[in-house]
């Protein structure tokens, strides 16, 4: 079972669902129950147009379940006829649908979680990571998002910024471990970009490619991870980083900072570093300090305190980390990186363990292991 196959055919049949009527909430359970089928039946019998064979059964899921529910039975009117099986066309609705997910009737937040769920193909789990909440919190969220799109027509496409922020956390996930839900982050900010002239869309789609570049020197050959001052900087994307600072400098040109632009500011100077120890930690620091007013984000200053640090010594970066809440996420290993730096290897040793047990990935699990037991094999 090609499983990346059924994830990226999943927003197009969706589209054309929502196309042909269908409420959203609706289509997006009879998408899923038509992935369940495809599950059981391609295995043993293939389809000769997997696209095709989805739309089918996905509309005729929705047939059913609307016939079944006396509540809908108003649409009945308007879905009697069931579509004949055949190719379906070839367009891409990836985009328009991040659109309708970011409806009038639902908050800003819940337009990102539903988004992420039905259309960015992510799970309750890694979208309450992405938010710093408990997943049952998220779960309730994404439940209630369903609930009040349920039967609304979707003629009134959300806001661009409500998009944006969906993209990046969708490319964020893909970053950390799906290379091609990353690309596809990518993909669909090209599209918005080459149809919105705004500048922190042009600011994302910087960012993304500034990251972007790093993914070949990101893990080892055996799959653990290189930390940013480690990697081999002659496996960046040099192609992609001259794209990336050449988008953001036209951005910037525009006098319209946003968050998006700051973040990639950020990403250039480390893109232009040659090597780690030439990164300006100051101007670094600096954007920061922009990100943290335009933002306010717990994350963002943590990110900053890590700057400090760099540029003015562990101690500085302690200082700056001793005011942030201690269960952000990373707060302890980076406490564990000053630690070491400072000289204090027993309490970097041990923050590094209790950093390791908090990891959310398998690859940063490793990593914050490994650390522990370089400085617990030291010579006494």
């Amino acid at each position: 079972m090609d499983e990346v196959l059924l994830r990226s055919l999943t927003p197009h049949v969706l589209g054309i669902l929502v196309r042909r009527g269908a409420d959203f909430a609706a289509a997006e359970d009879a998408v899923q129950d038509a992935l369940l089928e495809a599950v059981r039946v391609w295995p043993a019998d293939p389809p000769r147009d997997p696209k095709g064979w989805l739309v089918t059964v996905a509309w005729r899921k929705f047939l059913d379940a609307t016939r079944a529910d006396a509540a809908r039975r108003r649409r009945e009117d308007v879905v009697e006829v069931e579509p004949a099986p055949g190719s379906a066309p070839a367009v891409d609705d990836t985009l328009q649908l991040y659109f309708l997910c970011a409806h009038p009737s639902l908050t800003p937040s819940s337009s990102v979680a539903l988004t992420l769920r039905a259309v960015g193909g992510l799970t309750t789990r890694q979208i309450a990571q992405a938010y710093l909440v408990p997943e049952a919190t998220m779960a309730q969220r994404i439940s209630r998002a369903k609930r009040t799109v349920s039967g609304v027509r979707f003629d009134q496409p959300g806001d661009v910024a409500t998009v944006l922020r969906v993209l990046y956390l969708v490319f964020n996930e893909g970053y950390s471990g799906d290379v091609d839900l990353a690309a596809e982050a990518i993909r669909l900010t090209r599209q918005l970009a080459a149809a919105i002239d705004h500048p922190e869309v042009a600011g994302l789609l910087a960012l993304m490619l500034l990251h972007h570049a790093r993914r070949g020197a990101r893990t080892a050959p055996d799959g653990s991870l290189v930390p940013l001052a480690e990697q081999d900087r002659g496996r960046w994307d040099t192609a992609s980083i001259a794209e990336g600072i050449g988008i953001l400098q036209a951005a910037l040109a525009r006098d319209r900072l946003g968050e998006y632009q700051a973040q990639a500011a950020i990403a250039a100077l480390h893109a232009d570093a040659p090597t780690a120890e030439e990164t300006d930690w100051v101007q670094i620091v600096e954007w920061y300090d922009e990100l943290v007013r335009l933002t306010g984000s717990p994350v963002v200053r943590l990110n900053r305190a890590v700057a400090v640090g760099e540029a003015d010594g562990p101690r500085a970066g302690l200082a700056a980390l001793a005011v942030l809440d201690d269960t952000l996420p990373r707060h302890t290993a980076v406490a564990a990186y000053f630690h070491e730096r400072d000289g204090d290897l027993a309490t970097a040793a041990r923050l590094y363990v209790e950093a390791a047990e908090k990891a959310t990935n398998l690859a940063e699990r490793d990593h914050l292991t490994r650390q522990a037991a370089r400085l617990n094999a030291r010579p006494g």
